[in-house]
């Protein structure tokens, strides 16, 4: 069968990546816009492989009860596939049911990958005060996103790519966004090829970053100074330091939810004698979950490479005068750590907890021997991609580091995404 060729196939199962599993003569079909427990109509994209093919869905034969119309209209079924923009693969779901497919992925990934068969839960964004002012996730799930990537095409079209494609989508809506940044981007009209970055810190005013790019290479063009400008983000009564285009969590509700999580996870665990770490730490928030724990002299020190963030987290974290922000590779950093570490040092380290967040490809084996290398008494890993999150569990069982449960946290509702929190002890 070939591209464009039609199928009517049973859904059987969720997959990672926000797909869906049918089969067609005993091969994989992956297929978009689905629920499991449906029949549907879908259109093969690509057949290349052997062993599995991909397709979307695009008539709906028998429903779930778990379908909706869709949150973002132009991403419904009954728009046609190349035109559907990308971000929601799970709009088409109820709510209550996208978080049950979710643990389902956690379950599937942390079984194949790390042989474990720990108990996962998963919560929505945790409710956070703000002034007065309680601020909770909205019932329906949408209007959470503070910072928003568009992209603008050659002939200055503006919006989101289709989905599983560089192909620019001009919207009127982003209804997982912030009001205001809806509005900031109705208002934008044409600009140079590249990316448009819509950011609205804490103070509500938003932030317009152009990305253009290089004529020549169409890799990333100069620097918007709009970038580099300092704005505050507050978790509860403390403020942080971070650039408009520096890394910040994105639902409204992330940073005080994972705050308040690693909290959790170290109440009454982190030892005043110990040293503890904040690996790939960004601008210090979850640095300060565990030093708020330890106290005054707590001596923590936060490794991230990107030295514009370490410069906040410097600043971020001087209420605690055993706080330090480095500039490094993690995976170097720790490999020098194992090296150099004095007798007195790794006893520091062997008391220490150790909070890992690393970006959506994990870890990976290296860092993970590395950290295990230097014995600390527990691992708060704070992880966003179900798979590279069961492989490092894998490797670190392998050195006797074990999790009795996932805490996850749907962070990103209508999409496949989700936050999950594990605690690792020898």
């Amino acid at each position: 069968m070939q591209p464009g060729d039609l199928l009517d196939l049973d859904i059987t199962a969720v997959a990672h990546g926000g797909v869906f599993v049918a089969r067609h003569e005993n091969r994989v079909v992956f297929v978009s816009d689905a629920i499991p427990g449906e029949r549907v109509r879908v259109a093969l994209t690509d057949t290349k492989k052997s062993s599995f093919w991909r397709g979307d869905t695009v008539e709906v034969l028998d429903a779930s009860p778990h379908r909706r119309p869709h949150v973002w209209t132009p991403a419904d079924v009954a728009t046609a596939p190349e035109d559907r923009p990308g971000g929601a693969d799970f709009g088409h779901i109820a709510l209550g049911h996208q978080r049950e497919l979710k643990v389902e992925v956690l379950r599937d990934a942390l079984a194949r990958f790390a042989g474990s068969s720990a108990p996962v839960t998963i919560e929505p964004p945790t409710a956070q005060m703000k002034g007065d002012r309680v601020l909770e996730e909205s019932p329906d799930g949408t209007g959470w996103r503070t910072r928003v990537s568009l992209h603008v095409d050659e002939d200055g079209r503006i919006g989101p790519f289709a989905a599983r494609s560089h192909r620019v989508i001009p919207v009127e809506e982003l209804p997982l966004a912030t009001p205001g940044i809806t509005r900031a981007m109705a208002r934008r009209q044409g600009g140079s090829p590249g990316r448009l970055d819509l950011v609205q810190p804490a103070d509500g005013r938003v932030r317009v970053i152009s990305r253009p790019e290089s004529t020549r290479s169409r890799r990333p063009g100069p620097v918007d100074p709009a970038a580099r400008e300092v704005v505050v983000e507050t978790v509860g009564d403390r403020e942080f330091q971070v650039d408009a285009g520096g890394f910040w969590q994105v639902h409204r509700l992330a940073a005080g939810t994972l705050h308040d999580a690693v909290a959790d996870a170290v109440a009454g665990s982190v030892d005043p004698e110990g040293w503890h770490l904040d690996l790939y730490g960004g601008v210090g928030l979850l640095a300060a979950s565990v030093a708020d724990a330890g106290g005054p002299g707590t001596r923590i020190t936060s490794v991230e490479s990107d030295s514009r963030a370490t410069e906040h987290a410097g600043e971020n974290l001087a209420a605690w005068i055993g706080a330090r922000a480095e500039t490094a590779r993690v995976d170097r950093w720790l490999g020098d750590l194992v090296d150099t570490a004095t007798p007195a040092q790794r006893a520091r380290l062997a008391r220490g907890t150790v909070v890992l967040d690393p970006p959506r490809a994990g870890a990976g084996k290296d860092v993970v021997e590395r950290l295990v290398a230097l014995s600390p008494k527990r691992i708060v890993y704070v992880a966003c991609d179900p798979v590279a999150l069961a492989r490092d569990l894998g490797t670190f069982a392998e050195h006797g580091y074990t999790t009795p449960s996932v805490r996850a946290f749907d962070l990103f509702p209508h999409s496949h995404h989700v936050e999950a929190i594990v605690v690792l002890t020898r």
